[in-house]
């Protein structure tokens, strides 16, 4: 029997049970799983020395470009781990596309044993050749995790597509969906991913610090310019600038941005002088931007300018089958954070999770697991252990107080806006002070 443990992935249970069956019998050790969203936490749990790799993962989707994926985000954190991909018969173009994207090798479907078993020992004989002796394990963290629904799948191939290329990309997606994580893995994904990417929330900028912020100032320039400092596009130069919620900008600062987005070039503030910026650039919003265009809320040329490529990421209600995974995947993140290994899931608890609406998305999602991990008294969390506001209507069986209905409306509209006190006090009508005083009342 050979030393080494392998890895197995593939959606396909006979096809995991065959190859364990088979592959058990010549070597050390093997590890098998169905989700790809799981391989990075069992190269974090295990030594691998070999992955055999599916090309896809969703029914109706051939084009084998989840396999690349996958095959990429592997050497990002394992450079120099090889990788055997398994495709149809019939599909060489794949297989050669693999090969040219740093797989090892690879094997049609369905395979010759005894072939398959010569790969397997020539690929780890010669991965011990080229394995360098300061090689460290999980040198990088993967940075997203993506799900396995068709709607995210879909997403995956355009990314896979579009990330190489500088191309401006567009993200449309409610609060709490994963904008900012998508854009970071475009980036890492892109040529300019070996420089730091830059973002900006252009919610967050006032009128008087927007030239500031993104095109720096000279020493003098205004009140408080006590020092020369650059701005946001001359720090990306070279990388990429991720303009977050870009809907929130006054037409008068669209038009600066767009100026320097056509010209590539941008002039300090109390300066004369042009300099040439080279960025590529991700914008987000949770806005209708097509229908500010219409209503004159938003330019029409830095709408087109931005939007080269569109991606919309749909809200966690119209994905309900990533809602296991992500869940799954904070779990394990909290439960090492604050030191309660060993918790796990009911499956009734995954049922109520799957149950929720989250207007917040992942990110309230996030937040509920963080609370169970935090407040469960036993290893297994149950649905009782998971605190969720199912639905954020009043019944009329009991009509409640005002004190009680204005308490009820400022936790939806917390939560309706994961967690942004400033959004949840415009919803209310209120000042974000009054909010705050509200919820000092309330002793939130």
């Amino acid at each position: 029997m050979q030393t080494g443990t392998i890895l197995i992935v593939d959606d396909n249970k006979s096809v995991l049970t065959s190859l364990e069956l088979l592959l058990e019998r010549e070597f050390e050790k093997i590890e098998t799983v169905s989700d790809p969203n799981k391989i990075f936490s069992i190269l974090d749990e295990f030594i691998i020395d070999l992955v055999i790799l599916d090309m896809n993962f969703s029914v109706g989707f051939n084009t084998g470009n989840e396999g690349l994926f996958w095959l990429q985000r592997i050497h990002e954190i394992r450079p120099e781990l090889p990788v055997i991909m398994l495709t149809a018969y019939g599909d060489i173009d794949l297989a050669v596309k693999s090969l040219k994207s740093g797989a090892a090798d690879f094997v049609l479907k369905p395979w010759n044993n005894d072939n398959l078993i010569k790969k397997i020992r020539t690929t780890l004989q010669e991965a011990k050749h080229k394995l360098p002796a300061n090689s460290i394990k999980g040198a990088s963290e993967p940075g997203m995790i993506i799900g396995h629904s068709p709607a995210m799948m879909k997403i995956i191939k355009l990314v896979t597509k579009v990330a190489k290329t500088d191309a401006n990309i567009l993200i449309f997606g409610e609060n709490g969906t994963g904008k900012e994580v998508l854009a970071r893995e475009i980036h890492r994904l892109s040529l300019r991913s070996q420089y730091e990417m830059f973002n900006i929330d252009m919610g967050s900028i006032s009128e008087t610090l927007f030239e500031s912020e993104l095109f720096g100032h000279e020493k003098g320039a205004f009140t408080d310019a006590y020092e020369s400092r650059i701005g946001k596009f001359e720090a990306a130069n070279g990388s990429t600038l991720f303009l977050d919620e870009i809907g929130n900008l006054s037409l008068g600062l669209q038009a600066k941005l767009l100026v320097a987005l056509q010209n590539r070039e941008i002039t300090r503030l109390g300066s004369n002088k042009k300099i040439p910026i080279d960025i590529r650039l991700i914008a987000a919003t949770n806005r209708n931007l097509l229908e500010m265009v219409k209503q004159a809320h938003f330019r029409e040329d830095l709408f087109y300018r931005i939007n080269t490529i569109q991606i919309e990421i749909p809200p966690l209600r119209h994905r309900k089958e990533d809602i296991a995974t992500f869940a799954e995947f904070f779990l394990k993140k909290y439960a090492n954070l604050y030191k309660r290994t060993g918790l796990s899931l009911h499956p009734k608890t995954i049922q109520k999770l799957e149950s929720h609406n989250w207007p917040g998305n992942i990110r309230e999602l996030q937040y509920t697991i963080e609370k169970a991990v935090i407040l469960a008294e036993k290893d297994i969390i149950k649905p009782s252990d998971i605190s969720i506001h199912l639905d954020n209507t009043f019944s009329f069986d009991r009509v409640p107080n005002l004190k009680e209905v204005e308490r009820k409306a400022i936790l939806a509209a917390i939560s309706q806006n994961s967690g942004n006190l400033t959004a949840a006090a415009e919803q209310l009508g209120i000042s974000r002070q009054t909010l705050y005083n509200k919820l000092t009342r309330f002793n939130f």
